[in-house]
């Protein structure tokens, strides 16, 4: 430990020195001023090396003997080359493209991608990518991805579950435009409550995340951008109907106020209200549900002052009931006539960010990030009621700035929390505050060719957490061209929510037991974790059109770990660690442009999730050791002057057999084997382009209509001693089909 945190300290310290060229890009005009080109691009021709103009059109780039042809390209403008020979200042003018006779596109962007020289292990999904899927929500945005692993938390209440590195949700730290957004009482149910045509993007980060953004995170982070006023569409329109009778709509009003503010306001409604019970147990297959979604973007812009800011308010109401076909609440809630849940959460959430640019000196930044959410949820499932009351506060100061030049960056700042948690459970409340104050310090180094480092450190003092230190460090470093070689090592600590987050627990007849170990929270203590990765991406030609393919390993210990242990069929066990918890993942993944416009992307991933149980070493239940993964996606070939193609987007799923905790306490009727069988699942998409304002969608989810006949044990006797919704490893529902529309005003 004391190592690593040596090299943290001298990492800032290490300074390289080499010749630069410096200079101003300017666009050339008739009216002889002078109009700076910000973001123009300024690279080595046949090299990695490069940089981007600052907002004053200024660069400084390395310079070695060997660099003779420097490029400088801007959208819009001519590419120039000019021949350097020396060292020197560069007046450069660029000339607009309106002189030249044509300009053709070659390239075509990815919907997903990789970079080559980020240091962290980023896949980045475009929105060109989630409109492959339906994607009604955040939690179904990601069937397209082999990354994260989605299947629902249990039978009833029709929540998907997701899970990255072999982990569940509760050690991914998700994000909102980079403000912790889905921990706490939002952990269950909270995917589903950010629509998916919000989403503008999606940043998935493997392994221990940046400091800057907190201490909790330890099998990743998953950053949603949403749709900015300025870029999104003035107004869309998203109609979606399934075959289940779920109905959906999406509305999008964006409008410039002035030259500076842009505003948008997003409408979300979804709905299901008929009853499915496709196995015939008795039970809904998937909950009767309402929920009404709003919020409000402001977008402020000041290039001239270097300001940004955006200010949100969003409100939602969401209702869930589940359970057998003959429950009605009104007359059977918490009584043993029919077994029946509901589920109703309201939550508010402002959150504000603020960002200032120097002009002066454009490589110093101040960002400042706010929020504020109430979240309450009141609940019950047969005979438990579960309630919940979360507010919460968070903000973080972040600045920017270089040492030297450009190829040293530093990130500094300050960051508070606070959750205050009211819970009512198993007939008792629980009620704390946790507040937390912090320090952070991240260092970056990118000698713009080969090698990327970042190393991060912050220091925390936490109420019932105490104080601690959480290091980072993350480090690219590309041997050949079209490579990249990443390893990153850090620290995660968290508090574990251990009923919001293992609310399928309720829906059993299963006794909840907290072992005190005489912890602050909940009589537990935290859970801390190392997590360490290895990854190498290459990219290639594969008869003449591109390919890449990635490869890494990540490795999760647990120093301590808040156990739920199910091996007891009439119990859940919460206890503290002791022993050995670990997680192991290795996936390897090809991407390729088979033809043009048809691309391909398999994966295979192998997890080993063992834990030490009070009964011994067991593997994680309901977790596949092997996953297969395989999509194709083609765009037919647009014509000169037509813009009307169709999107054909087919992914198919295999899961490896899954070990189910042990029931061999129950009666020999209810007793389940020791396995599931193997799963796979094939979901399509049409879509037809009619123009650039209008599309329509069709599409099938489990198109083989692969089904789990028995998801229920004890279905016939709901109120018995060995009624259980949680062995879950499929689809339950089978077959759906949906259709959809899109139609947009630029």
């Amino acid at each position: 430990m004391k190592y690593i945190i040596y090299i943290l300290i001298m990492l800032p310290v290490l300074a390289f020195s080499q010749d630069k060229i410096e200079g101003i890009v300017t666009e050339a005009t008739s009216d002889d001023k002078i109009y700076p080109l910000a973001g123009a691009n300024v690279f080595w021709l046949d090299t990695s090396v490069g940089t981007v103009t600052d907002i004053d059109g200024k660069f400084s780039i390395p310079y070695q003997s060997s660099y003779t042809k420097l490029v400088i390209s801007f959208v819009g403008f001519k590419t120039d080359t000019l021949t350097i020979t020396e060292p020197k200042f560069i007046k450069h003018l660029l000339e607009a493209t309106s002189d030249l006779d044509e300009i053709t596109l070659t390239a075509r962007k990815q919907a997903t991608s990789r970079s080559y020289l980020s240091s962290q292990n980023i896949t980045t999904v475009s929105s060109a990518e989630l409109l492959k899927a339906a994607c009604c929500n955040l939690s179904e945005s990601f069937e397209t991805n082999p990354s994260i692993d989605v299947n629902f938390s249990d039978a009833v209440t029709g929540t998907r579950q997701i899970k990255m590195l072999g982990l569940t949700s509760k050690y991914i730290l998700i994000t909102t435009e980079n403000i912790p957004s889905i921990r706490g009482a939002s952990q269950a149910y909270g995917l589903s409550f950010i629509p998916g045509t919000w989403v503008e993007s999606i940043q998935i980060t493997k392994g221990a995340g940046s400091v800057v953004n907190g201490f909790e995170s330890i099998a990743g982070q998953i950053n949603a951008e949403l749709q900015k006023p300025t870029t999104d569409d003035k107004f869309f329109l998203n109609l979606y109907s399934a075959s289940s009778e779920r109905l959906e709509l999406n509305t999008h009003f964006n409008t410039k106020v002035s030259d500076k503010w842009s505003t948008g306001i997003y409408l979300h409604g979804n709905t299901h209200q008929q009853e499915h019970d496709v196995n015939h147990d008795g039970f809904l297959d998937m909950p009767l549900y309402n929920q009404i979604n709003v919020m409000n973007r402001w977008q402020y812009t000041n290039p001239e002052k270097g300001l940004v800011s955006f200010i949100n308010v969003r409100y939602l109401n969401d209702s869930k009931q589940s359970g057998q076909l003959d429950f009605n609440p009104d007359t059977d809630r918490l009584t043993t006539n029919a077994w029946g849940s509901e589920i109703d959460t309201e939550r508010f959430e402002l959150s504000t960010k603020f960002g200032y640019v120097n002009p002066e000196v454009p490589w110093q930044s101040l960002g400042v990030q706010f929020a504020f959410s109430n979240h309450n949820q009141n609940s019950y499932f047969g005979l438990n009621t579960y309630d919940i009351n979360h507010n919460s506060v968070y903000s973080n100061v972040i600045y920017n700035t270089i040492i030297s030049d450009s190829r040293h960056k530093i990130k500094t700042g300050l960051g508070f929390t606070y959750d205050h948690y009211d819970e009512n459970a198993l007939n008792t409340t629980f009620e704390r505050s946790e507040r937390s104050a912090g320090a952070f310090f991240e260092y970056a180094y990118d000698d713009l060719d080969k090698l990327t480092i970042t190393a991060g450190l912050r220091f925390d003092t936490h109420n019932l957490l105490g104080e601690f230190i959480t290091p980072r460090l993350h480090a690219r470093y590309t041997p050949w061209e079209k490579s990249a070689f990443r390893a990153s090592i850090g620290r995660g600590k968290r508090s574990a929510n251990i009923f919001a987050e293992n609310q399928n627990m309720f829906a059993t007849s299963r006794s909840i037991n907290i072992l005190n170990s005489n912890g602050n929270i909940y009589g537990l203590d935290p859970e801390i974790a190392w997590n360490y990765g290895v990854s190498y991406l290459q990219g290639f030609n594969l008869f003449g059109r591109k390919a890449d393919i990635t490869f890494d390993f990540y490795r999760t210990d647990f120093q301590n770990q808040v156990v739920v242990d199910w091996e007891n069929p009439q119990e859940v066990n919460f206890y503290n660690l002791e022993g050995d918890s670990f997680a192991n993942s290795f996936q390897v993944e090809l991407n390729y442009n088979v033809f043009e416009n048809f691309d391909f992307r398999t994966a295979y991933k192998y997890y080993d999730v063992q834990t030490d149980y009070t009964s011994g070493r067991q593997t994680k239940p309901l977790i596949p050791k092997h996953r297969f993964f395989a999509n194709a996606s083609y765009e037919t070939h647009v014509k000169e002057g037509k813009a009307n193609p169709w999107k054909f987007d087919v992914t198919y799923n295999w899961l490896s057999e899954q070990r189910f905790a042990s029931t061999s306490a129950n009666p020999v009727a209810l007793r389940l084997p020791d396995e599931s069988p193997t799963v796979g699942t094939l979901n399509a998409q049409v879509t037809k382009v009619f123009s650039p304002k209008f599309e329509v969608y069709l599409g099938g989810e489990n198109i083989t209509n692969v089904r789990q006949s028995n998801p229920i044990l004890g279905a016939d006797d709901p109120f018995g001693s060995n009624f259980d919704t949680t062995f879950v490893y499929g689809p339950i529902f089978g077959s759906m089909y949906y259709a959809g529309l899109r139609y947009k005003i630029k």
